[in-house]
């Protein structure tokens, strides 16, 4: 479906409601009922505060075009905006009231351009022409740290809550069972956060000496001229920095940094303040860790992009990421051994939890069916096929 904001032809009765109501007022005027539509399309699409055609720079650029032009002001667009929203927000309910099959809810965080957090309720169902949508229901700012709101014990009280209200109606599949299903993102990202933290202390290592390059113009100047002198490094390539809630930015983080290892240890010598340069060992395991996240960043990018993947696609990265884990088991480096033990101790919990799930979405797939799902079972647990 088109954004709420794409078609006002719905709310014209609102525009003349509007234009009427501040008609009469001497400080307002008159004011072109045909560009409120327009005013009120540009500060949603683009996210402008309600008085930003108040604003001298703008003003001065639509008289420019036309000096007769009367723009609406601000407290007549946020009406608009408001009765636009009741109008989607009926629409919604009609069509949810409509569809003939359940609908799934997600609760997601959003950071707002301001730095405050929300939390969204988002509602994801198949409508009549069999398009998998996602409406976003009803958000909130949220006090909490993301940290502190997936830790809080009122989490499993909310839920518990929410589930016998629901099962009161009849509105749950197998009885809850699988009501409450974690984020794949996010259960990822701690697989991934489980293994590094038998080597955080190289990552670190290479973060800080990265921050250190960074932190100001002279020392920049210093590491150009180490990457001059140490010679044959592709400079084109550009030291990043992680995030922290992406497994893709660590990765990029560690392998920027190994295409330098000869520019940091020459810094190490020209700079006494460079202090953090990993050793010779640290860097090799580094190298490997990198190959070894290569297909963990392609799942995340793949589970993070758009549009997002559906539940059959799923259930094969999360397959790969375990024959991944199955294979590295085995690997001669016991750093990365024990790296992919404890994943897959965290990946375990996982599985467990969800792999039935995961396999219907598998099982609904034509292309897939019950053989592709016999295949992967076989090749990780033979028992469970």
């Amino acid at each position: 479906m088109s954004p709420p904001y794409a078609d006002f032809s719905s709310l014209m009765p609102h525009v003349q409601i509007l234009e009427e109501e501040f008609e009469s007022d001497d400080e307002v005027g008159r004011f072109d009922s045909q560009f409120l539509p327009i005013c009120a399309s540009m500060i949603l699409q683009n996210d402008f505060p309600f008085d930003y055609f108040e604003r001298e720079t703008t003003r001065n650029s639509t008289q420019q075009f036309n000096p007769n032009l009367v723009l609406p002001p601000p407290n007549v667009i946020e009406a608009y905006v408001s009765d636009l929203y009741m109008e989607e927000k009926s629409k919604l309910k009609q069509e949810l009231a409509t569809i003939p099959n359940r609908i799934s809810l997600t609760f997601d965080l959003w950071t707002s351009c301001t730095t405050e957090t929300y939390i969204c309720l988002t509602a994801h169902f198949v409508d009549a022409d069999w398009k998998l949508n996602s409406k976003l229901l009803n958000f909130c700012v949220v006090l909490d740290t993301p940290a502190e709101m997936y830790q809080s014990p009122k989490n499993d009280i909310l839920q518990e809550e929410l589930k016998t209200k629901l099962g009161l109606q009849n509105g749950l599949v197998c009885d809850g069972e699988f009501f409450h299903a974690h984020c794949f993102a996010r259960v990822f990202k701690l697989i991934v956060d489980e293994g590094l933290k038998l080597v955080s202390r190289a990552v670190c290592k290479i973060r800080e000496s990265i921050w250190f390059v960074k932190e100001s113009k002279s020392r920049r100047k210093n590491f150009k001229k180490c990457v001059e002198k140490v010679g044959g490094v592709d400079s084109s390539v550009h030291l990043h920095l992680d995030m922290s809630m992406s497994v893709n930015s660590t990765r990029l983080m560690l392998e920027s940094a190994v295409k330098y290892r000869g520019v940091f240890e020459s810094l190490r010598l020209y700079d006494d303040d460079y202090v953090l340069c990993p050793s010779a060992e640290e860097w090799k395991r580094v190298e490997k860790i990198c190959a070894f996240l290569l297909p963990f960043s392609e799942t995340a990018n793949m589970i993070n992009g758009k549009p997002p993947p559906t539940s059959n696609m799923c259930f094969l990265q999360v397959w790969k990421v375990q024959c991944v884990l199955v294979d590295t088991l085995e690997d001669e480096d016991e750093v990365i051994k024990r790296m992919a033990k404890r994943m897959m101790g965290k990946f375990k919990k996982y599985w467990d939890e969800y792999s039935v799930i995961l396999a219907l979405g598998v099982v609904l797939d034509p292309r897939m069916k019950f053989s592709r799902l016999a295949y992967c079972y076989s090749k990780l647990d033979p028992s469970t096929c």
